[in-house]
């Protein structure tokens, strides 16, 4: 069988030129080579890159989704990708042999649609909101999830055949959940590897100014296009109270809510509730479609 043929997917801003040019270092270090690298340029002009990556300008930001969605497309029109690697452009690759470890998971496997990496900062915390598990004290237990972290991770080229891409409409939060959602209804398999590591920068989501109304707007959505509809007011409600117990902010609760209210005013089609029996199978992998 011939083995899996990994290309790179890198977003960036503009705004972190040198960080973008150490992580494609560390992507060229690999001892598996990525038969494809694409940068895109959300909105924004790239800087020189090395030779062997393609570059993607936009016109305008599309938001993580649209960027990402950009990047595939360029992959699919290059050809010879079977495994897609989505990294953030501030993170680093800190060990050589990350690309060959993803193949053979693949190789081992044809049911594993995502791969999710660990992040881990400077020191070699991993944060608790980036274990893709309710039980998240700790990061180094190995296991299939319900989710993944955006910052470094695997996707099936055949699995995204599949399930379709990432939701466009989202632009940025909750997108790795509509995804995850999609695949296990597929019958694809998500595992986070913490040996897989990628070193980022210890960030708080809320530095996005965007961050507490994209929340709450696409948590609705996540709810309205994926859940059986007796759990739809249950998952949000869950939601709701969970954020009324750990938002500080009184200016982060007004965006919020208005975000939540946008959300349910605003239709993000389609609709596709996932079966009960994947309703069951995230239960048993211990975060069922309510929390």
């Amino acid at each position: 069988m011939r083995q899996p043929r990994v290309g790179v997917a890198i977003l960036t801003m503009g705004n972190r030129p040198a960080e973008l040019a150490e992580l494609l270092e560390s992507v060229a270090r690999q001892d598996t080579p990525a038969s494809r690298i694409v940068v895109v340029g959300n909105g924004a002009p790239l800087p020189p890159l090395p030779d062997g990556v393609t570059g993607v300008e936009l016109p305008e930001n599309l938001g993580v989704t649209g960027g990402r969605n950009a990047a595939i497309a360029k992959l699919r029109e290059l050809g010879e990708v079977d495994v897609v690697v989505d990294l953030d452009d501030d993170g680093l690759l800190i060990d050589t042999d990350v690309f060959s470890r993803l193949v053979k998971l693949y190789e081992q496997d044809d049911t594993l649609g995502v791969v999710s990496f660990r992040i881990s900062d400077e020191q070699g915390r991993t944060a608790r909101r980036h274990v893709p598990r309710l039980r998240a004290s700790d990061p180094m237990r190995r296991g299939y999830v319900t989710t993944f972290l955006g910052g470094g991770h695997g996707l099936s080229m055949k699995m995204l055949d599949q399930t379709g891409d990432w939701p466009e409409a989202f632009f940025y939060a909750h997108e790795e959940t509509d995804l995850a959602w999609r695949a296990l209804d597929h019958g694809w398999k998500i595992l986070y590897e913490p040996e897989l590591v990628l070193r980022h920068p210890w960030t708080s989501p809320t530095r996005h100014a965007v961050f507490h109304r994209m929340v709450a707007r696409n948590r609705v959505w996540l709810a309205k296009r994926h859940l059986p509809a007796p759990l739809v007011p249950l998952y949000l409600g869950v939601w709701t109270a969970l954020t009324l117990l750990r938002t500080r902010s009184a200016s982060g609760l007004r965006a919020w809510f208005g975000g939540f209210a946008e959300g349910v005013r605003t239709p993000c089609p389609p609709r596709k509730p996932m079966r009960w029996s994947t309703v069951w199978r995230m239960t048993r992998l211990g975060r069922p479609p309510i929390i």
